[in-house]
Parts: structure tokens; C-alpha cells; sequence
């Protein structure tokens, strides 16, 4: 298959090296013609000259002249590239200098002659080319062969003088085009993937298996690595090469420069700085971390100094700065704040790059005057080296360096933009071990580190935990340590919270008329009859013939019925002892007062003489108006109380710039209106809009989003983006705090009706479809989330929930995957969703758990004892060990037993006297063997079972009117399942029976002896 070259291309590149000659500055305008010559050598990978053949053409030409005259371009190669070269020459042959372009002439380069006419020809074109005597050539590019040597020889018979052009070409080529600037960002993404899926996790299996390992080995595996397509985000391996072999370095020896290469030290576990550069379609890119095991609070400090400077040295690259003036920036803030650290700062801040991996003459120093552009693409790096470490036991962590680096493009306004988005903070690049084992040992540590060296060690320790230590011990005795840590911090966050009241609202009194000259002079109320007073919502009845008014509020409900010749109209009001919840003694101003219960009217449908409408349809009108006043203060106050407690939020700041992250075609979850639609999401200064196709907008902004969850289409049918907010916010006329915006990525339901074969054509492209589809929307999602991030500089972080850390369980109606992220519990593919955040979670109980049962339950207890506590129903038991194994990871406290409890009753005995409970020894009571607290559960077994199996009404009255819309319903099923497991669990088995049985008989002996 023939190359293709793109001619739009090369003639925009062409005129623009062109146009950049002719206004050229310094030595550049002073040129008569520009030579590049390029032969064949397999070790040059960077050059000027085979950059701008790549920039021109999108391919390098070896063993290729070309003159670039005043009016006209010369390309001397073999008859293949001639030919290639063709698609550019065709149509310009006559075109001298028409739009900025010059004419382009092709010579064939001859294979057994010494090119002699050729080369005359070329000579020629170079002395007809202005004055014909400067010529700016690339003079670092030496290349080796017959060709070139015997091209120089012809030049240098020529009295030209040469100029160096390198400076002026770079800074021609360095502001990228978008499709220059799209391969980029691909590398980019490459390099981040590497680093994050292959290079990250490959360090930790290194630390957490104390393996001992060569950095130059662990460096030929990252190159291993680019072979995997996992690894490239998606791009095709031929087109993907590493910029330079992966540099790694610890262990005190530190060299912050890119060309120097990995040792055969082993690596040391503490700052290990990693570096590496993937290059793709000729593009580079390149990225520096520093993982740090175990770091003191001092490296912390420096790490964190470094993410600073890193910061200010974005925000000046911008537009229009000078490079001298960006790295002065940056000192200033050392001199300010760490003076002491200015002699170990590396000597330059960075340098351009394209097809080049170092632009020499575009580097951050002091001395560079070169001003940025938009459209420029930096290596920044930030490091710090032979910086002390004053906790050091060996030589080779006396001293530690610190790097760090991105590729960055400048932006016309505004910081430079992270194209490479790996996270970068402390907690991203800190891997923090426990060493319980060495603890304990503690003593003869030292001693044995002396006689054994580290690897024997790591073996005896090994071996050891084989032995003696299960994982389960080990949990226990973490659980142990958690459990007495629990009781003491809640026995000191309730002492501290007492004394806070908290009141509770007492009913809105609702009056109908201040006074008596208010009520309305109607013909129904002067004539006793039942009037209903739409302005002040209020029915004006007459009793024992006064005309009496009641609010719409104080009813509770009305009936009508026809019997024989009458209608009845009875209304029910309400008043103390009607089912209404809980401690509904204080809803009522004035509880003691007298209250009407209800009253019925009654009619006759029969109609009198001369009347032209019967009695009885004033009751039926009274009937209808009363539903429709009473419907429309019932939505008002539904309305109301959702609007309760709203925190008015900051208005959002729009950024009017049209390169704003966006995703499209999103549908919303709650909906916005009754029927679903879709919109799109924008990320602006301060927060996200989503504008629905209608026009409806929902903000929410950055400082509200307590957790950001992306839920990839692995495995799912929609693809997600989650926010969980602090604080409510309302849209569609309810109160939120829990908003999705997704995707569907395949047919959700699938036609049964369909006798094909599974191998039927279309059904294997409908398959190969949906993958790309997926694979599609999940970078589109991905790029979108690295945008948002590098916008808030990661102050807003998107979490993926860990699939194979999820189990199944019902949170609600039904069982859905409940899959762990960083800092939360969350499922967000079914609706509601769940999420719960780990902070706020004080222990977690595991409920049934027997050895017969296939199924327990997990309830979660807040810090905060007056939150209801949250149930997971019907977990398969295969996933308890791995559930405690997560848990135990997250420092959290977890119990188990067999019976389910009654919590509302627990958590409520606990708040009304918080020191009596922790006297008696707090949460331990949960514990299978808990000391001092064995009777309390023994004694109210009975009683908490029958309580937590028999709802009462108030419990169900007071779900119904809870937040969940499914909480009641699926309490109810979860308490009459529970109800039927313990019947089956609270007997006997025969033993046992038998047991008591001889028990009895000798207490009878003892007794009549």
C-alpha cells in the first residue's frame, strides 16, 4: 500500500517555516537558502534535520537533500521517495510563490553515479537564491555514508558560509498544531497508563513482597510493558516506542537528568524517582514521580513544597511570558519561603518538546528570553536533591532526592494545561506499610538486621507468619486494638456533644381569620351551609348553628356516602391519639386543649318543590372544592419541607471559554421532569451545569460534592458519573443529594423473539460495535474526569469503585453489587443509590451469621448515634471473610453475631445515657466473648427479638414518611425474613434437650432425698 501525505499539511507547515524566515530575526532573516541533509544512521533517534522531515512529510527520508530557496523548494532522493513525494510536487511545479509557497522540484537521486549533475543543479538553486552566500544549516547533525560525504564534499568546494538555523526552525515548529497536539496528548495518556497500571503497581508488589530488585532490570521490564496492549490506552503498538530507557533511582544515589540511565543497584524502599517518556507517531511526551515507602513527616514536607513550586511554575506558563521570567517566578518562591533549599533545586525548570524530546533552545533558565506561545508543549521537572535525612540507619538512606515533572501545553489565558494526569499528592505516591510483626520484635530488631541483612530477615518472617500467624489472628488482634480505640473516641465525641438539645418542631399553627370581621359575607355562610374559603383556605361549617371556621390543615380526611334517601359528608379531624408517629404529643401548640374528632353532615337527595337543586348537592360541592384545597396545601407544604434546611449555595462562574471539559447525550438521574432527557455536562470556573435539551439547568458546584465516583461500563450496562453532596440541593421541586449523569452503553433489554444463530453475522457485529462503543465512551469519560481534575488542580477527585473488592447486597428493594471505593461504600448503577462514606461509620455488625444460613446482614452504626442506623440484607456468606479482610484494611471495627437486634431501641438507650453505656463497656457487648456486658444482650434477647420482629403502626407511620422512598418496604420484608430465620435459629437441638432433661431429673432427686 502506498504512503499518504498529507498535502494540507505540509503546505500550511511549509509556508509557515517560510513565512518564520522572512521576518526572521538575527542570523535567521540574514540566510539565503536553507540546506538539510539527512542520511542513514540506526543510533541517531533525535535530530533537527529528521524532525523537520517529519513535521513536512509525517515520515523521516534517509539519504534525502533538501534546499529551501527563495522561490522555490528542491528535494534530491531515490526514485521510491521521489515517488512518494510526488503527491506534494504535483501542482506546485508552477507555482512559484503563489500563497507564501514556493515551487517544488524533484531530483532523482542516481545509485552508481557520483551524482554529480544532481548535486550541480542543487548548487546552482542555492547561488540563485538571494545574495547567494549564507546558507543555515543544522550544524549538530553530522550523519555518516557515501551520500552525505560525497554532498559535503560538492558544498564545501563552494565558498558558502553556513549559519546555524537549529534555534529558529525549533521555534518555528514548537507551537503545535491540534492534530500535532492530539498525538500528543495520546502519548501523554500512554505514558500515565504505564506509569499508573504497569510501573506503580509493579513498585508496590516489589515492596509488599520485599523482593530484591536491579533498577536497570525493573527498567527493561517497563519497556517489556509497551509490547502489552493493556498498558497503551488503546493505540496501535507499532506506532508506540519509549522517548529514552525508563531512568529509576534510590537508594541515595540521584542523578536528576534525563540522560543519564538506571543503575544495577537494587532498589532501596524509600524515595524511588521514576522517569519515563512514550513516543507515539513520532510525538514525545514524558513524565517523572517519586514513590516514597515509609516517608518521615520531613520528606512529606519537602514533597509537599515541591507540588508548590510545581504549581506556580503552571500558572506562569502562559502566553506571551518570557522562559527567563517563568524560572524567576518560581526561585522568588524558594527565596521566600525555603532559602535553604535554593542550592539544591535542579538548574533548569524544564524544555519544550515535539518530535524532539529536548528542545536545547527552549529551555526554563535564568538566561532564556524566548517568550511562549500558545500551543507549546513543556517537560516541566521540579526536583530537589542530597536533601538530608536526619531519621537515616544506613548509608544509603543518609540522603534522598525528590523529583517531579509533567508535559504541559501553554494556554492562551490561564495555567498551562497537565497533559500527563497522573495524581501527584502524598497520598497518591506515599505506599505507608504496617510492620506489626517487627514490632513485636522490636527488641531484637536490630540486632538481627545486623547478623542477617534484610533478606534473611524477610524469610524468618515469612516462614514465621506461615506458621503461627493466620490472617484471621492477625485481623483479631487489629480488631482488638480498633476495638478499644472505638470506645474511648466515642465516650469523648458524645461527652463533648452533650448539652446540645435538640428541639423538636412543634406543629405550624395554621388560624384561619385573626378576627371575626374577616370571616366572608357569603349567602352559604349567612344560610348555615358548608362554605370553603379558597383565599384563606378554610371550610366554615356550621355548628349548633354558628358559623364556624376550620383550617384546611386541621383536617385529616373526608368521606362522602349516599344511604337511602340522604348523603353523608364525614370529616375527620385531626387531634391527639390519631395514628400520627411517633411523640406526637408535641405536633399540637396546645395539647391539652379540646378537639373535635369528626362531624357528619347529612342532606336529602330528594329534591323540594319549587327548589331547582336538591339539599345534598352542597355536600357534594363542599366534597370536591374541599379535595382540591386540601391537594394543593398538602403539595405547598410537601414543597416547603423539601425546601427546609437548603443551603443556599455560591452561584456558579461561568468560563465563557469554549474549550471547557463537556460530555454530551447524558440523561439525568432523579430526572428533572417526568420523562427523561438528555443534556449535556460542562465543567465551568467553580462547578458543573447540566443543560437538559429543553433548557433546564441543574448546578452543582465543586465545593458541595462530597464524593465524585466515575463507574466505568465494565461489566454494567450504563457507564456513570456519581455526585454525592454535602448539602442538598433542589431541582424538580425536591431536595437531592445524590445526582448521577449517565449513559446506556448496550440494548438494556434483548428481543427473545429472535430464533438467530449465535454465530449469525449480524449479531457478531452488533457484538464488535458495542466493545468499541464501550471502549469509546469510557475514554471520553476518562478524559473528561483528567480535564475536571487538572481544572481544580485535584481538589476534585473522582473515585472508581474496586469491582473485585464488591459483593451483593440489599440496601433497598432489591440486591444489587455494593462495591468499595477509597473513602466510601457505593452502588451506583441501580436507583436509589447507595453511598456511604467511611468516615462517618463507627463499627459495622455482622448480623445471622451461622454456619446453616446462606445469607447474613450487615448493619452499619454512625458516629453520629442519632443517624438511623443503615442495613445490607441477604449478603451471600461466601463474602464475609473477604468484607472483614476490606474492613480491617480501612481501620474499622466490626463484630458479628447471630440474632438480629433491635437498634432503634440500642441506639437509642445509648444516647439517653451515653456513660452508662460505656461504663458497662461500650460496643463490646456485640463482641461473641465481651466481658461484663454477657447478661444485658442474655437478658433482653427475648425482648429484642420480639420488639425487632413486630413492628409496631408508629415504626411503620414513621418510615413512611422518611426520606427513602423504599425504606419501609424493604424493612418490612427484612424484619418478617429475619422473623422466620430465628424461630429456626432459637431452637434446641437434642443434645442439648437431653442435656436439660438430666439436669432436672437430679435436681428432683436432690430435692426429695
Amino acid at each position: 500500500m502506498a504512503l499518504s501525505l498529507d498535502r494540507e499539511a505540509f503546505s500550511r507547515r511549509l509556508r509557515r517555516l517560510y513565512a518564520s524566515w522572512q521576518k526572521g530575526e538575527d542570523e535567521f532573516g540574514g540566510v539565503d537558502a536553507i540546506v538539510v541533509a539527512v542520511g542513514v544512521d540506526e543510533e541517531i533517534v533525535y535530530a533537527k534535520s529528521t524532525a523537520l522531515q517529519t513535521w513536512l512529510f509525517g515520515y523521516e527520508l534517509t539519504d534525502t537533500v533538501m534546499l529551501f530557496c527563495e522561490e522555490r523548494a528542491l528535494f534530491l532522493a531515490s526514485r521510491k521517495k521521489v515517488e512518494f513525494l510526488k503527491q506534494v510536487a504535483t501542482g506546485k511545479g508552477g507555482e512559484g510563490g503563489a500563497n507564501g509557497l514556493p515551487a517544488v522540484t524533484l531530483l532523482v537521486r542516481e545509485k552508481n553515479e557520483s551524482n554529480k549533475a544532481n548535486f550541480e543543479k542543487l548548487l546552482e538553486a542555492l547561488r540563485g537564491s538571494r545574495a547567494g552566500r549564507r546558507l543555515g544549516v543544522f550544524a549538530k547533525d553530522k550523519f555518516p555514508g557515501e551520500f552525505m560525504r560525497s554532498w559535503n564534499e560538492a558544498l564545501s568546494k563552494e565558498s558558502f558560509e553556513k549559519v546555524d538555523v537549529s534555534a529558529a526552525v525549533a521555534l518555528a515548529m514548537a507551537a503545535k498544531e491540534e492534530q500535532e497536539l492530539a498525538l500528543m496528548r495520546k502519548a501523554a495518556a500512554i505514558t500515565s497508563e504505564l506509569f499508573t497500571k504497569f510501573f506503580k503497581e509493579r513498585v508496590m508488589e516489589i515492596v509488599d513482597a520485599d523482593e530484591k530488585v536491579r533498577h536497570s532490570k525493573l527498567a527493561e521490564a517497563v519497556e517489556k510493558a509497551i509490547e502489552e496492549k493493556k498498558f497503551l490506552a488503546g493505540a496501535d503498538p507499532s506506532a508506540v516506542e519509549m522517548c529514552y530507557p525508563p531512568i529509576i533511582q534510590s537508594g541515595g544515589n540521584y542523578n536528576l537528568k534525563f540522560s543519564v540511565v538506571s543503575d544495577k543497584s537494587h532498589m532501596h524502599f524509600g524515595a524511588i524517582t521514576c522517569s519515563m517518556g512514550i513516543r507515539y507517531k513520532s510525538y514525545c511526551s514524558n513524565l517523572v514521580r517519586t514513590l516514597m515507602v515509609d516517608p518521615s513527616q520531613d520528606m512529606q514536607d519537602h514533597y509537599g513544597f515541591l507540588l508548590t513550586l510545581q504549581e506556580v511554575l503552571l500558572r506562569e506558563l502562559r502566553h506571551g511570558a518570557r522562559l527567563c521570567d517563568v524560572y524567576g517566578a518560581v526561585m522568588d518562591v524558594v527565596k521566600k519561603q525555603r532559602p535553604e533549599l535554593l542550592g539544591k533545586i535542579t538548574k533548569n525548570l524544564g524544555f519544550a518538546m515535539g518530535i524532539e524530546f529536548r528542545e536545547g533552545s527552549l529551555v526554563i533558565n535564568s538566561k532564556n528570553q524566548q517568550r511562549l506561545r500558545k500551543g507549546m508543549v513543556f517537560s516541566v521537572n521540579v526536583g530537589l536533591s542530597e536533601l538530608p535525612n536526619r531519621e537515616a540507619k544506613r548509608p544509603e538512606e543518609r540522603s534522598y532526592a525528590l523529583f517531579l515533572g509533567d508535559t504541559v501545553m501553554v494556554d492562551e489565558d490561564g495555567p498551562a494545561v497537565v497533559l500527563t494526569s497522573v495524581k501527584k499528592k502524598v497520598k497518591n505516591v506515599g505506599i505507608f506499610l504496617k510492620n506489626e510483626d517487627e514490632d513485636e520484635e522490636e527488641p531484637d530488631k536490630d540486632a538481627a538486621e545486623d547478623l542477617l541483612g534484610r533478606s534473611s530477615r524477610a524469610a524468618l518472617l515469612t516462614e514465621r507468619t506461615r506458621n503461627e500467624l493466620t490472617a484471621e489472628e492477625k485481623r483479631r488482634a487489629h480488631q482488638k486494638e480498633l476495638a478499644t480505640q472505638l470506645n474511648e473516641d466515642a465516650r469523648r465525641r458524645l461527652t463533648e456533644q452533650r448539652g446540645e438539645q435538640q428541639t423538636q418542631k412543634a406543629r405550624k399553627s395554621n388560624v384561619s381569620y385573626k378576627s371575626a370581621a374577616l370571616l366572608p359575607k357569603e349567602p352559604h355562610v349567612r344560610e348555615m351551609k358548608i362554605y370553603i374559603d379558597k383565599k384563606y383556605e378554610s371550610v366554615i361549617m356550621p355548628v349548633f348553628g354558628i358559623a364556624t371556621p376550620f383550617h384546611i390543615a386541621t383536617i385529616k380526611n373526608i368521606s362522602m356516602s349516599v344511604e337511602g334517601d340522604y348523603t353523608y359528608l364525614r370529616i375527620n379531624f385531626f387531634c391527639p391519639g390519631s395514628a400520627l408517629g411517633r411523640n406526637e404529643g408535641n405536633i399540637f401548640p396546645n395539647p391539652e386543649a379540646t378537639f373535635v374528632k369528626e362531624i357528619t353532615y347529612r342532606a336529602s337527595n330528594l329534591k323540594p318543590p319549587g327548589e331547582s337543586t336538591v339539599p345534598a348537592s352542597n355536600l357534594q360541592n363542599a366534597f370536591r372544592i374541599i379535595k382540591e384545597v386540601q391537594k394543593r396545601y398538602k403539595t405547598r407544604e410537601a414543597e416547603e419541607k423539601e425546601k427546609e434546611g437548603i443551603v443556599k449555595q455560591d452561584s456558579l462562574v461561568i468560563n465563557l471559554n469554549r474549550s471547557n471539559p463537556k460530555l454530551k447525550d447524558l440523561y439525568i438521574r432523579p430526572n428533572i421532569a417526568q420523562k427523561r432527557m438528555q443534556g449535556a455536562l460542562e465543567a465551568h470556573v467553580n462547578g458543573f451545569r447540566f443543560t437538559s435539551v429543553r433548557g433546564d439547568k441543574v448546578d452543582i458546584l465543586y465545593n458541595n460534592i462530597k464524593h465524585a465516583v466515575f463507574q466505568p461500563c465494565d461489566g454494567e450496562m450504563i457507564i456513570v458519573l456519581h455526585f454525592h453532596l454535602k448539602n442538598a440541593i433542589m431541582f424538580g421541586k425536591k431536595r437531592h443529594t445524590d445526582v448521577q449523569f449517565y449513559t446506556e452503553v448496550g440494548e438494556i433489554t434483548t428481543d427473545l423473539g429472535k430464533h438467530q444463530h449465535m454465530h449469525d453475522r449480524d449479531d457478531l457485529y452488533a457484538e464488535q460495535m458495542e466493545r468499541e462503543m464501550r471502549h469509546k465512551l469510557k475514554t471520553a469519560f476518562k478524559n473528561f474526569i483528567e480535564k475536571v481534575e487538572a481544572l481544580t488542580k485535584e481538589e476534585l477527585e473522582f473515585e472508581v469503585p474496586f469491582r473485585e473488592l464488591g459483593f451483593n447486597g440489599a440496601p433497598y428493594r432489591s440486591t444489587c453489587l455494593l462495591q468499595p471505593t477509597s473513602s466510601a461504600l457505593v452502588n451506583c448503577t441501580e436507583w436509589p443509590p447507595f453511598v456511604v462514606t467511611l468516615d462517618e461509620v463507627e463499627l459495622i455488625h455482622f448480623e445471622r451469621v451461622q454456619f446453616h444460613l446462606k445469607n447474613f446482614d450487615l448493619v452499619i452504626v454512625y458516629k453520629d448515634y442519632a443517624r438511623k442506623v443503615t442495613m445490607i440484607n441477604a449478603i451471600p456468606v461466601a463474602s464475609l471473610d473477604p468484607i472483614k479482610e476490606w474492613l480491617n484494611s480501612c481501620d474499622l471495627k466490626y463484630t458479628e453475631g447471630v440474632q438480629s437486634l433491635n437498634w432503634t431501641k440500642i441506639m437509642k438507650t445509648i444516647v439517653d445515657d451515653p456513660e452508662g453505656f460505656f461504663e458497662q463497656g461500650g460496643w463490646s457487648f456485640l463482641e461473641p466473648e465481651g466481658e461484663g456486658s454477657e447478661a444485658e444482650p442474655g437478658e433482653s434477647e427475648s425482648e429484642l427479638e420480639d420488639e425487632t420482629f413486630n413492628p409496631s403502626e408508629e415504626d411503620e407511620e414513621e418510615e413512611e414518611d422518611s426520606d427513602e422512598d423504599y425504606s419501609s418496604e424493604a424493612e418490612e420484608s427484612e424484619y418478617s425474613k429475619d422473623s422466620l430465620g430465628s424461630e429456626e435459629e432459637s431452637g434446641k437441638d437434642w443434645d442439648e434437650l437431653e442435656e436439660e432433661a438430666r439436669k432436672a431429673d437430679r435436681e428432683i432427686q436432690n430435692k426429695s432425698s
